[in-house]
């Protein structure tokens, strides 16, 4: 890798025509960081809305060998737009110009920096929904979620990202611009380069235009809210409700520290005496959702359910979903530092998953806050600490090494939504094994040859450790 030289901020600032080239350090540490940790200067950053000066600027970094690292809105909770190596650094979140959607073909047509949450808006408009719902929806654009192939809470039902992108505009590491997919439903033709390119962390190209698929929105919903005195027993439900072959739209679990964190924060009437409740939605047919309702009351109850609430209204209903995306915001006033966590485990370890956190908290003294969307095994252990106390950050570190270890151990995943980048590159090889780890290593070297796509993410360094403090 090679740092920027006067001489190359000249020749980017002959490309940019119709942006903005950043080079005083104060916007550039503006840059520098994300949603994670760790602080990384860029030598320059980049804003312009031309795919055509962005291709020009790629073909001049690889010419040169400057690392190139995109960047939405830098909500990031793994590293992932982090310029761990200087270089340049696009900002993408003001490509926010197109958001087109064909109602005959039921897909959207959007460049990278909208806003998630402006997709939702504008397919609701046309009583179609766009499903994918990460819960930072209302600040991250759609490039960043296709770049890390977010989740959310409706992911349960109807899947991630990558299940509704059918179509890609990527400018490739040696600055071409390509296409990949179309806005038909079924394509066959090759390689599919567009589930390769969702969820590669901008480590394979820059996403400069989506072809997403939507769908129509269901006619009816209902929720429900099942409190219990045992975190695991709440696990054991999440199993018996799905093992019944009822399928909710969201399956969100909160335990004990969570509910009281909320509650502290801005009270909802929660029970705080619960070790833990599970927020369920389902949607469909209201009659469905009647005997849904009736026989999800009946399996909570059965493994040990101390109450059900079921909302008597939508203002109801509203108040329930809103403690849930209120765990993040109140958890951070008890302590500085947040890590959020999304190891994810098959849905029938969910029950073992939930006791070996518990022990995990116990074994290294740590304020450890669980919650997430159960129903597909994408818990967020959450540990609540703070980065100047060296001593505990030690412990947090460790336990966040045993979080990832015991979902391997258990069959799962260390992400589920919120991607390798940085944070979790260290442990790449504990899940892919050497020979999984190289053949993705392979991938990108053929791809980017000279490495300077977001290099020094998801594949580790010799030698790296995961550092918090």
């Amino acid at each position: 890798m090679k740092a920027v030289k006067q001489k190359h901020i000249e020749e980017i600032q002959n490309i940019v025509k119709e942006g903005r080239v950043l080079i005083d350090k104060s916007d550039r540490f503006s840059y520098s960081f994300d949603g994670s940790f760790g602080t990384f200067l860029p030598d320059a950053v980049i804003q312009t809305k031309s795919v055509e000066e962005l291709a020009a600027l790629v073909k001049l970094a690889n010419r040169e060998q400057i690392p190139v690292y995109p960047r939405g809105q830098s909500t990031s909770l793994s590293g992932g737009p982090l310029p761990v190596k200087g270089g340049l650094v696009f900002d993408l979140s003001v490509m926010n110009d197109v958001l087109e959607i064909y109602e005959e073909d039921l897909v959207a047509v959007v460049s990278p920096g909208v806003l998630t949450s402006a997709v939702h808006q504008a397919a609701e408009q046309r009583g179609l929904m766009y499903p994918p719902d990460p819960s930072s929806s209302h600040v991250s654009t759609i490039g960043g979620n296709l770049a890390e192939n977010s989740g959310g809470p409706r992911g349960l039902k109807y899947g991630v990202t990558k299940d509704y992108v059918i179509g890609l505009e990527v400018i490739t590491p040696e600055g071409e611009i390509i296409k990949t997919g179309g806005k038909t439903v079924k394509n066959v033709t090759g390689y599919d380069l567009t589930k390769l390119i969702v969820g590669s962390e901008g480590t394979l190209g820059i996403i400069t235009k989506a072809i997403l698929r939507l769908i129509p929105k269901p006619v009816a919903s209902a929720t429900v809210m099942a409190v219990f005195n045992s975190l695991v027993d709440a696990g054991s439900a999440i199993s018996k409700i799905l093992s019944a072959g009822i399928l909710p739209s969201k399956m969100e679990l909160m335990d004990q520290s969570s509910i009281t964190a909320v509650e502290n924060y801005e009270p909802l009437g929660l029970p705080t005496e619960a070790e833990a409740i599970i927020l369920i939605e389902l949607d469909g047919h209201p009659l469905a959702l009647e005997d849904e309702v009736k026989k999800i009351n009946e399996l909570c109850h059965s493994v040990g359910a101390e109450e059900i609430r079921i909302p008597k209204n939508k203002a109801e209903e509203a108040e329930i979903w809103r403690a849930r995306k209120l765990v993040s915001p109140a958890i951070v006033r008890i302590k500085p530092t947040k890590i959020s966590e999304d190891a994810t485990v098959p849905r029938s370890k969910i029950p073992q998953m939930c006791q070996r956190l518990q022990e995990i908290r116990d074994k290294y003294n740590i304020h450890l806050v669980v919650f997430g969307h159960a129903g597909d095994g994408n818990l967020h252990p959450n540990i609540i600490c703070d980065k100047n106390d060296k001593e505990e950050m030690r412990r947090v570190e460790q336990a966040v090494a045993e979080i990832f270890t015991t979902a391997v151990e258990l069959g799962g995943t260390l992400s589920g939504e919120h991607g390798i980048g940085l944070m979790k590159a260290p442990f790449m090889e504990m899940e892919l094994g050497t020979a999984g780890l190289e053949m993705m290593k392979r991938i990108k070297k053929v791809w980017d040859p000279n490495n300077i796509m977001n290099p020094g993410k998801i594949f580790p360094e010799p030698g790296q450790k995961l550092e918090l403090s």
